[in-house]
């Protein structure tokens, strides 16, 4: 509990907010460095994921292209990346590490929302006349929307956790308060970088879950049922002129 005290008396301390190592300058370049990475990754994922739910061929590439992403250690892979791209790369080495990091569920919330689409609403709408790009844009990608947030989200949530390596290259972010407390052994320190990580990313997980939801249609939510429905039913059997109640036996 000291500790836990300790770690915010740090993040409080007017020290921690000013200079080359505030803790808002540290947010800044942890956020700008998850933006970053994410936009690349879904301007990559996202486009080869539809293409792969609306014409159905590539699932199983796609599939294992991802599972062997998520298998690559993001700090190795880093760490070699920096080795090959030289000392004047390294915000290329980092932001490439990220963005591998983030295709996998950015293609998987593509092409599966697609998928998850009932193929007779489908057909209903080509039944209508619609062309092949209208039934895509007008039916597929909004249907599909709501897995494709949920792609995003996971996909922010690992990047905004993996980016605290960064630090460890000197490109700053929240990370940095760690790694200086470590060798330090400034625990209080420690504590308080994790916190303020593992803060941001359940402000960005609540904040995508509720841009989850509003990406549902509206016709498919499940609302609350009317509460006129009760009232209707009790009126519909209420007895009057033309339904009279039932003589008592």
């Amino acid at each position: 509990m000291n500790l836990f005290l300790d770690a915010l008396a740090w993040m409080v301390a007017p020290e921690q907010w000013t200079g080359n190592y505030a803790l808002p300058k540290l947010l800044g370049e942890h956020l700008t460095l998850t933006a970053v990475s994410v936009l690349i990754a879904a301007l990559i994922a996202v486009p080869l994921g539809w293409l792969i739910g609306h014409t159905g061929k590539g699932r199983e590439i796609a599939v294992a292209v991802s599972g062997a992403a998520r298998a690559i250690p993001a700090f190795g892979l880093m760490i070699l990346l920096v080795l090959l791209l030289g000392v004047l790369r390294v915000p290329e080495a980092a932001i490439t590490t990220f963005v591998l990091l983030a295709i996998p569920s950015l293609l998987a919330g593509a092409y599966t929302g697609l998928e998850a689409i009932d193929r007779r609403v489908l057909d209903a709408a080509k039944a209508m006349g619609m062309t092949g790009w209208q039934v895509f844009w007008k039916v597929e990608v909004p249907l599909g929307l709501p897995l494709l947030v949920g792609g995003i989200r996971s996909a922010l949530l690992q990047v905004i956790a993996t980016v605290t390596i960064a630090a460890y290259i000197g490109l700053g972010g929240l990370g940095y308060p760690i790694l200086q407390g470590i060798p330090l052994q400034r625990f209080d320190q420690v504590l308080a970088g994790a916190i303020l990580v593992a803060v941001l990313a359940l402000i960005v997980d609540l904040l995508l879950a509720a841009a989850q939801h509003a990406a549902v249609p509206a016709g498919l939510r499940t609302g609350r049922p009317s509460r006129r429905r009760p009232r209707e039913s009790a009126s519909a059997t209420a007895p009057t002129a033309s339904n009279p109640a039932p003589a008592p036996a």
